[in-house]
């Protein structure tokens, strides 16, 4: 059925285009499973169906194939020559043979070559330079080129359907939004490639959005190639995301480098300058954006949903998130990419499987060692720092600590001043009931007030102004919630009095203006904040945090712990144990 979304029953291992299996009842799913089989004949892996057919044979040539791996990607040119140095074997040994990879093992001709991670940790790259720019002209893409086509040929069928299943996905998503509120994430990696390249085709309007998140951290590679991209789609709207308020280096002195568990840059220089982006643009309209997110790479995206509006999914609101790639392997991507002779980022070449930020802590070896060949100043200017940070933070062997990746499991601010700003430091009021005093880092000013916002209104010619205290009233009922005063006590040196009044729960409102304390004393303008306020009540900027109450609704998500945990999220990175 030419354009229908098919679909799959696992109990009875049928394809159907019905919600429900027509034979048991159960609920069908649109990921069907597949295997990569190697044809030797043909020497090239082929995408099949676990409930095909015509299941182990080569559509091409007929042959009986064996079983390979679950996923795979071709070898191009450029790695093809570094794993020939590498394992100490003749320069273009393999230059004519049909290379592909899947994680750390390699395929010469279908036979598997293991590369482990000890290899790429420990080898010269000085040396690894040299060796590559003295063979790298000789190198030839004719091989390669040959298998390719084979390649495509051999998973046509696969090709074809992939192409009518995202096209028919994406017309059936999109005709839910106005064509202008049509959205593409655009990374600069394969993924996103391909999405918009797809939606492109499927909605046959190339004057879509893109919006390019420029992490500021990304490879020189992408860059180059997002440069290239907006020179050959000149009808499209290219919008560039970028803070340019924070150094990424001078973050990482203050608050460390990111970690896996720890990763504030994502929201920092990705999330948050995306979403005002979205906000210039749309302001509070609903907008559709195409995503290439896949599920197959990682545990945590095969919990995600093909399309995802959920207030509580979505990392940006007011957008209905949709990747038409969501089913999709390593392998559909590039036949996609060759067959179609799509551009893409040249990092691919030479061996990279994701062109994130160069120096991401979910880098694993292979990309260290290749960004240590490829980005020889960068990476070493990059040690070092890791390398004054370990001691800085008291790390007894600091290279072993950087070298072994444990730098990569860092939790929490121990050894860092800034780690004293999350620290919600109070006392009772021994004067009077229910009313704390907080330390703060500087004096009470506008912007601690204005962070009182979410509560209610601002009210400050209610408050006793010999004083200086001022007034949050409950946005319902015009009662007053809240006391606020600048304060001196023992042992701070800027304090607030806050005092909460006509209300039940006490303690519960004590609880978020901790928060908010934190906040004041804690941003490091990460916006989270930003990006998380449904209504686009709140603006951080280099000097100021600011929450605009005609747009606030009161919500107080800003201040829940189910959508922000402590508040703020330099919580979770400068909380210490003491």
């Amino acid at each position: 059925m030419q354009g229908a979304i098919f679909v799959w029953c696992k109990n009875c291992n049928i394809e159907t285009n019905e919600k429900k299996c027509p034979i048991c009842g159960e609920k069908t799913v649109e990921d069907y499973p597949t295997e990569v089989y190697w044809c030797d004949e043909c020497k090239v892996p082929i995408m099949q169906k676990v409930n095909q057919a015509d299941k182990g044979i080569c559509p091409r040539c007929g042959k009986l194939m064996k079983h390979l791996v679950a996923d795979i990607r071709p070898v191009f040119p450029e790695e093809r020559l570094l794993i020939e140095i590498l394992l100490k074997k003749k320069p273009y040994q393999w230059m004519n043979e049909s290379v592909w990879a899947s994680n750390s093992r390699y395929y010469v001709n279908g036979k598997s070559i293991a590369l482990p991670n000890k290899l790429f940790k420990e080898a010269n790259a000085d040396e690894y330079i040299k060796q590559l720019n003295k063979y790298k002209n000789g190198n030839s893409y004719d091989g390669f080129n040959r298998y390719i086509e084979t390649f495509i040929e051999a998973n046509k069928t696969r090709l074809d359907y992939l192409i009518d299943e995202s096209h028919t996905f994406i017309k059936k998503t999109a005709a839910k939004f106005p064509e202008e509120n049509v959205v593409l994430s655009f990374s600069g990696g394969k993924d996103s490639t391909v999405t918009a390249d797809l939606a492109i085709k499927a909605l046959s309007d190339p004057s879509l959005v893109h919006i390019f998140g420029n992490t500021t951290l990304e490879f020189p590679l992408t860059i180059e190639y997002a440069k290239r991209y907006r020179n050959d789609h000149p009808q499209s709207i290219f919008k560039i995301a970028e803070n340019r308020e924070q150094i990424f280096q001078e973050v990482c002195e203050d608050i460390g480098p990111p970690a896996r568990m720890m990763r504030w840059c994502c929201s920092m220089f990705k999330t948050g300058p995306i979403t005002r982006v979205i906000n210039s643009l749309y302001r509070n309209q609903r907008i559709l954006t195409f995503y290439g997110i896949r599920k197959s790479e990682s545990v945590s995206r095969s919990k995600y949903n093909r399309v995802e509006d959920d207030a509580e999914s979505v990392k940006i609101q007011q957008q209905t998130v949709a990747s038409p790639i969501f089913f999709w392997k390593d392998m559909d991507i590039w036949l996609y990419i060759l067959a179609e002779q799509i551009d893409f980022n040249d990092a691919y070449r030479l061996g990279y499987d994701r062109v994130g930020c160069w120096c991401c802590p979910n880098n694993n070896q292979r990309a260290q060692f290749l960004s240590r060949i490829y980005m020889p100043e960068q990476s070493k200017a990059w040690r070092a720092f890791l390398v004054e940070f370990a001691k800085k933070i008291g790390k007894p062997d600091a290279e072993e600590y950087v070298d072994s990746g444990a730098w990569k499991a860092r939790q929490g601010g121990n050894g860092l001043a800034a780690a004293g700003d999350v620290k919600i430091r109070f006392t009772n009021c021994t004067t009077e009931e229910h009313a704390k005093i907080y330390r703060l880092v500087r004096p009470m000013d506008d912007e601690f007030l204005n962070m009182l916002t979410p509560f209610g209104r601002v009210a400050p010619e209610l408050g006793q102004k010999l004083l200086h205290e001022v007034l949050i009233l409950d946005i319902r009922t015009n009662v007053p919630i809240l006391s606020v005063q600048p304060f001196e006590q023992g042992g701070y040196e800027f304090a607030v009095k806050v005092r909460t009044m006509n209300v039940k729960a006490h303690d519960d409102l004590q609880h978020m203006v901790g928060y908010q304390v934190r906040k004041f004393n804690a941003c490091r303008k990460c916006l989270k904040c930003e990006s998380l306020c449904k209504t686009g009540a709140i603006s951080i900027s280099a000097d100021r945090y600011y929450i605009d109450p005609e747009k606030c609704v009161h919500c107080k998500q800003c201040m829940t712990a189910k959508y922000l945990r402590g508040g703020c999220m330099m919580d979770k990175y400068l909380r210490t144990k003491d």
